[in-house]
């Protein structure tokens, strides 16, 4: 017997249908990409998204066409986001970031029909345009411009493309399980690789991440998503938000510690969310020029690890919660969010501090588990480490165009080290890639850049494994100094005494002016290595 009730299928449009419906007076800023700022609300948002989804069903694209984005965070890209899903095509956003070699693999490889790009970018698409056969229309993201015209012949005005849509578009219906949007990994080594989100995915990861235990988005939130939205959907948050009916604030370009700072301060931003390397900069500056960030009272950061010291920084000086995530571009990307129990009420202040320095539980929808290098289980006792696996509503089967499934007997291989304890709480130990193996033993590197950036004339630091003659591998830190201090190789060292096990104190400390950053703001440890391999067998 089946049960009795309404079938809807679970679709990006219904998303902004109920932001549109229920919501449509909350506010969305976005700071343009030309400078300036603009306000608009979702009801704004869903007018021009039903117009844009008008637009490109007129042009004749392929059913599932791709449609890529190379822009900032903005109104215009909101729009896409739903526009592009909403009509049945697939958003691909683009990481700007990349090489241009890289962009016109992905742009080729995804088969995109369309590409939506901001003027900031459209010296790339002139010079990669004879190298995108299969690209159809440009789209600049504004109004009609006679100087870019000239630059790229064909070219489309995005406000002018919304002139010729519906703004009472209908949503076509369709299948919950068509894809919707197309993201590629960084491609550290080797070539990016495609995952494929569908419509089910996408609702069903919105409604994991606006449960108190995770995001937690609300009606009363005004959401500051630093994280890019060419990364990995920006964690969510446009999906999050939209059913939420959340205020949101688009940075656009600006993502220096000096406007965040004046963002959160004007719109009265309560959540924010961005890697650990952007919040380096906010911190700096708001310590600066004195800011409080007084409507500020929770941050997510997720990207890589957070430093003990960044979560004490955002409690102790400016009264934030600061919530540590974990995800990946093959999860949509929430894996978990570390939030206490109610058992952990009675801790000391200490104990709680040391509980909020891990990544914390996956919400339901997603199971974690631990293996050893043959594919046994291991215990959940928070001690054992091993690789860690992963399955759930919202976790990729197989890579865009590879047939050939990425899962090891119904899971996926993330490719890091963890623990997890009896609760659940996942400890990410390192990167399997990047875990130092000194003399048979393993050093994690995560653990020593927390302890180096804890020094509070650090003002961040990488930690790697360089060749030895006698241990194969010994730890050496990389280090950037805090603005004003000069500390000397001897000070940081000492400060690793007591709190790590003498053995595996690193051997080295160089100092950079910067480290090597890649695409989404993670630290390229690989430049590292290859630039400082030799300085303890040289």
């Amino acid at each position: 017997m089946l049960g009795q009730m309404m079938q809807k299928p679970l679709l990006i449009s219904t998303l902004i249908d109920h932001a549109d419906t229920y919501h449509g007076e909350t506010a969305i800023i976005s700071v343009n990409t030309a400078g300036g700022t603009e306000e608009t609300s979702w009801g704004g948002v869903a007018a021009n998204a039903r117009r844009l989804g008008s637009a490109l069903s007129r042009l004749g694209l392929d059913p599932q066409a791709r449609c890529g984005t190379i822009a900032w965070n903005n109104r215009r890209h909101l729009e896409i986001y739903f526009g592009t899903s909403g009509a049945g095509f697939v958003c691909h956003t683009i990481n700007p970031r990349l090489h241009p070699e890289q962009l016109a693999y992905i742009i080729n490889h995804a088969s995109d029909q369309v590409l939506f790009l901001e003027p900031t970018f459209l010296p790339i698409a002139a010079k990669l345009r004879e190298h995108l056969p299969k690209l159809q229309h440009i789209v600049l993201m504004g109004p009609r411009d006679a100087a870019a015209a000239a630059q790229v012949e064909g070219l489309i005005f995005y406000d002018e493309l919304l002139d010729t849509g519906d703004a009472g578009f209908e949503w076509p219906q369709f299948d919950e399980n068509t894809a919707s949007s197309l993201c590629y990994t960084s491609g550290t080594t080797g070539n990016p690789k495609g995952v494929l989100y569908s419509h089910r995915s996408t609702v069903l990861h919105a409604f994991a991440s606006n449960t108190l235990d995770c995001v937690g988005y609300s009606a009363r939130d005004v959401v500051l998503p630093v994280v890019p939205m060419f990364h990995v959907n920006a964690w969510g948050s446009p999906y999050g938000c939209a059913m939420s009916g959340a205020r949101m604030v688009l940075p656009g370009p600006g993502l220096d510690g000096e406007s965040l700072v004046n963002l959160i301060e004007k719109w009265g931003v309560t959540l924010a969310m961005g890697v650990p390397t952007i919040w380096l900069g906010l911190l700096g500056h708001a310590k600066k020029s004195g800011a409080t960030l007084n409507s500020l009272t929770r941050t997510v950061i997720g990207g890589s690890a957070c430093p003990p010291s960044m979560i004490d920084t955002f409690r102790d000086d400016y009264g934030v919660e600061t919530i540590h995530a974990w995800g990946m571009t093959e999860m949509s990307p929430l894996g978990s969010t570390n939030m206490p129990l109610a058992k952990h009420a009675g801790l000391s202040d200490e104990d709680q501090r040391r509980l909020r320095e891990n990544q914390g539980r996956p919400p339901f929808g997603v199971e974690l588990k631990i293996v050893d290098d043959a594919g046994n289980d291991l215990p959940h006792d928070g001690t054992t480490q091993g690789d860690l696996m992963v399955r759930g509503h919202w976790v990729l089967d197989s890579y865009f165009l590879i047939e050939e499934t990425a899962l090891e007997n119904g899971w996926f291989n993330t490719g890091d080290v963890a623990t997890l304890d009896s609760d659940g709480y996942l400890t990410i130990r390192d990167r399997s890639k990047d875990i130092i193996k000194s003399g048979g033993e393993w050093i994690s590197s995560v653990e020593l850049e927390n302890i180096a950036m804890g020094h509070p004339e650090i003002a961040n630091a990488a930690a790697i494994g360089v060749t030895h003659p006698k241990w194969d591998e010994r730890p050496v830190i990389v280090a950037v100094r805090a603005e004003g201090f000069e500390p000397d190789e001897d000070q940081v060292l000492g400060w690793f005494d007591g709190k790590i096990a003498k053995w595996q104190i690193p051997d080295k400390v160089i100092f950079v002016d910067a480290l090597p950053l890649g695409a989404t703001g993670k630290v390229l440890k690989r430049e590292l290595k290859e630039q400082f391999d030799d300085v303890l067998t040289g």
